[in-house]
Order: structure tokens, then sequence, then C-alpha cells
């Protein structure tokens, strides 16, 4: 091995340590705490982090946004986390019946409605479920029902009005719902179903229809502290503040009901 590989190995080795002595120099002895989060509840998780960490300047929030059937999926293969923030109770349930949560640790906070979009603007002559069965409707996104809460209430949605089975082949699986989202606003799909929270997160969107509740599962948002997590106190603090007047004021600003 020559002179200069051994160099870029030596200085590769070195790095971490760099960067995690730069990090305790800027940021004294913070704690950081994980918050695997449904992607439908950023802009209200990141409008709450900042006023929480102003008063609790010794706390670091790091969220991890994505489907909550993915989040789960994380926790349960042993990702590091500290709380988990679900868009559906099946996915934080199977962390429960796993042993990775506590009942006492978790409780349903919020609730949503589904509803139809289309790109705002564009000429459609669609106006109910029943339209997405036109052929100007070449495409509809709904997340990945397996992964995606949004998208298993839009497929059992669809199922009930008696429709998926006639337009099944159109349907475009997103990732998450904010994918959907954007499969919208760009004009890649015709329409999508989403929340009627992530609405307030966009002006290139319009809202076709809102979904019966009786159409799906209940949509509910239970918040829960995962069990190993090494800073319990100081979670269980932010646990407690995201039920707190304040907490939910944020969320109910963002379209959220309150459980």
């Amino acid at each position: 091995m020559n002179r200069f590989i051994k160099r870029i190995i030596a200085f590769l080795l070195i790095v971490p340590f760099l960067v995690a002595c730069s990090n305790t120099a800027g940021e004294e002895a913070k704690t950081e705490l994980v918050i695997s989060t449904a992607s439908s509840l950023k802009e209200a998780m990141e409008d709450i982090q900042h006023t929480y960490e102003e008063e609790n300047p010794h706390i670091k929030l790091r969220f991890n946004f994505g489907a909550s059937g993915s989040l789960q999926q994380q926790i349960s293969q042993g990702a590091p986390v500290d709380l988990f923030f679900s868009a559906a109770e099946d996915k934080l349930d199977l962390l429960v019946k796993e042993g990775l949560m506590d009942k006492n640790d978790v409780t349903d906070l919020l609730g949503n409605e589904l509803v139809l979009i289309v790109q705002n603007g564009r000429k459609t002559t669609l106006k109910s479920f029943q339209d997405l069965n036109k052929q100007e409707v070449e495409k509809i996104s709904i997340g990945m029902p397996e992964t995606v809460p949004a998208g298993k209430y839009a497929k059992e949605s669809l199922q009930n009005l008696g429709i998926w089975n006639d337009i099944d082949y159109k349907i475009v699986f997103a990732k998450d719902v904010r994918q959907v989202l954007s499969y919208v606003e760009t004009g890649n799909v015709v329409a999508g179903f989403v929340y009627k929270t992530d609405v307030i997160s966009s002006k290139k969107i319009k809202v076709i229809a809102s979904v019966e509740e009786q159409m799906h599962t209940p949509i509910i948002y239970p918040l829960g502290i995962i069990k190993d997590t090494k800073h319990y106190e100081e979670a269980k603090d932010f646990y407690d503040y995201l039920q707190s007047e304040k907490g939910l004021k944020v969320f109910e600003d963002y379209g959220f009901t309150i459980n």
C-alpha cells in the first residue's frame, strides 16, 4: 500500500472524530431525540420543533418522516428511535404486540380526513368519486396500501364505493402521501387521495370531494414512546408536550382534529 493511499485511509478514519468534536463544541451536551413521524405531520411537527427547542435548549429533535408502515418496519428491525407518531393505529399496535412499546406510553392523539384532489387550474369534468371512471381520468394516485395509511384508507373507500375493480388499472402507487401530492401538483396524474391537512400545505391543488368517515377505517394518529429509548424522561416530556394545550393548538392550526 503506497503512502498516498495510507494518508487517505487515515483521513477517512479521523473524519468522524473531528465531526464529533465539532458538534460537541457547537452544542453543549444536548440530548437528541429521534421521532419517527408520518409524512402528513411534517409542517406541524417542524413548527412545534422550533418552539420546543427554544423552550428546552438542552434538547435536539430529529425527525424521520415517512410512510407509517415503513417507519414501523424500521423500528421492528431495531432502528434507534425514541418516539413513534403514526398515521394509523395498526402500525403502532404491531410494535406494542412485539413488546417494543408499552400501552401506558401510547395515546390516540389526532384525527384527519381523506380527500380527492386535482391540480389547481386543471380543466376537468371530475366532480365526484364516480367520475373517476371517466376516460379523461387516465391516472389516479394513492399511497401503497400496505405501508401508507392514506393509501389503505383510499383503497377501502373505493372498494366500499364499488368502483375499485373498475379503476384499479389506473392506480399509480406512491411511497407516501406527500408523493401523491407531488404527482397531482406536477400533473403526472389527474387525481389523487391525500389528507385534508395536506391541502393546507399546497396552493397547487384543489379538493374535489371529501370521503365520508364510514367509507374507511377511522383515521387515528397514535403517539407512543419506544420502550428501549435511552432518554425516557426527555422522550416523556416531549410526549406530554405534544398533548398539551400549546401542542394541540398547533395541530388544530394545521387542520387536524383532536381525539
